[in-house]
């Protein structure tokens, strides 16, 4: 069973100031400018908890780990962070505009704490790798906080939508928290306080599966952390965002892959190969028309685009015992006509990982060899290939957009 329990969040207070001035993407999705944006944004800023500043005079006593904890225990004591006074789930709804089709769209989730469990119990499952170096960060990080600053995104199946009909309706009362982020997506918040109502979405959600769609670092980092601490309650629970996989709100997007320092690659010796090895390659007279084509989905083809320095095909397969479009490409095309290795793919030698078309179009014309497009994976797809036991390949899924951190905190 998939056991789920409300909780007293710390939440940014109004003395913290506008939310938007501290709340953050997840940690992995910061980069270097937005990190620069952040710290100047707020000295209540979570960047500075989740990813902080590294010094020349860091040392055992005094580091991004521990300064973390300090400026937990300072905002908790200064009242920038406050704990809500009654246990809650709390309703998470994001209001966004799809990329690329400028489709408006309402995406309801609730944020929970949710008992930690072995893969192997059958409760939640991954549908991705995780690779060691991020959770040894962010683990360091939960050993000295004792908190979580992010929430898991997990997925479950109710087609029925039962579990949202307990949520609030969007314009039945004012929202907690309403905050618009740096992509135009807003994101509010309403604490359900309700015995009977927790009770039932507890009660409904008690049978599901639960599948990890962002987040498996984080959730591997409180396993471990759970392992280490097994006589503590409060670390046998992680905080989780739970949204129904067959709302029409969810929206995963394509995460192309752009190449760049490849010994030896020629764009027309790739295609003959390409051929040869069973691929139908034809020409795209734009980046335009090559979109309109990847639109297009064929449930029997695999299709994968290609721009290379003057050069726009797509490439079509028979799509073989459902396969998806992400191993085809990383096994048959990276590996088998590029000879790309797994250990290179896992340490990013060649490949960078791009969202959007015309962001994949515009590093090959900034300089990089050839960038591959994908169609975005189905949820159905990718829930058969997890709830079975299988693994995609990293990057297989984005789902859009993110949870923002800080939104509400799990203190241990």
């Amino acid at each position: 069973m998939a056991i789920l329990k409300p909780f007293q969040a710390y939440r940014y207070s109004a003395a913290a100031g506008d939310p938007a001035r501290l709340l953050t993407q997840p940690y992995d999705k910061i980069t270097p400018e937005m990190k620069a944006r952040y710290l100047a944004a707020s000295p209540y800023n979570l960047v500075r908890i989740i990813l902080g500043e590294e010094r020349d005079s860091d040392n055992e006593a005094d580091n991004v780990y521990t300064r973390a904890a300090r400026y937990l225990e300072d905002w908790i004591r200064e009242g920038v962070l406050a704990r809500d006074a009654a246990p809650a789930f709390y309703a998470y709804f994001q209001e966004f505009e799809a990329p690329e089709s400028s489709e408006r769209l309402l995406r309801k989730g609730f944020i929970a704490l949710g008992k930690i469990e072995d893969y192997s119990a059958g409760i939640i499952y991954r549908h991705e790798q995780t690779l060691t170096g991020p959770k040894r960060g962010r683990l360091e990080l939960l050993r000295h906080t004792r908190a979580h600053f992010g929430q898991l995104f997990m997925l479950y199946p109710d087609e029925e939508a039962a579990v949202e009909r307990l949520l609030p309706e969007p314009h039945s009362a004012p929202p907690a928290m309403s905050v618009v982020d740096e992509f135009g997506a807003r994101h509010s918040l309403w604490p359900i306080t309700d015995a009977s109502r927790i009770a039932r979405i507890e009660e409904l959600m008690a049978p599901k599966k639960l599948l990890i769609a962002d987040g498996h670092h984080r959730y591997e980092t409180a396993l471990a952390y759970r392992n280490e601490h097994p006589g503590d309650p409060a670390a046998q629970y992680v905080m989780m965002t739970l949204i129904n996989m067959h709302s029409p709100g969810l929206r995963i997007l394509a995460t192309h892959r752009v190449l760049r320092g490849l010994p030896h690659f020629d764009t027309e010796e790739f295609f003959e190969k390409a051929v040869k090895a069973g691929w139908s390659v034809s020409a795209c007279d734009s980046v335009e028309r090559l979109k309109q084509r990847l639109a297009a989905r064929e449930e029997r083809r695999v299709q994968i685009g290609v721009i290379a320095a003057g050069d726009i095909r797509l490439m079509q397969r028979a799509r073989r015992d459902g396969q998806l479009d992400v191993p085809v490409l990383h096994q048959d095309i990276l590996g088998g006509l590029l000879g790309v290795s797994e250990e290179a793919v896992r340490e990013q030698r060649y490949i960078e990982y791009v969202r959007g078309i015309d962001t994949a179009a515009r590093r090959v014309s900034e300089g990089a060899q050839v960038a591959f497009l994908l169609e975005p994976p189905l949820i159905g797809d990718v829930a058969r290939i997890a709830f079975a036991g299988g693994i995609m390949p990293q990057k297989s899924t984005d789902f859009y957009p993110k949870l923002l951190s800080g939104i509400a905190i799990y203190k241990l």
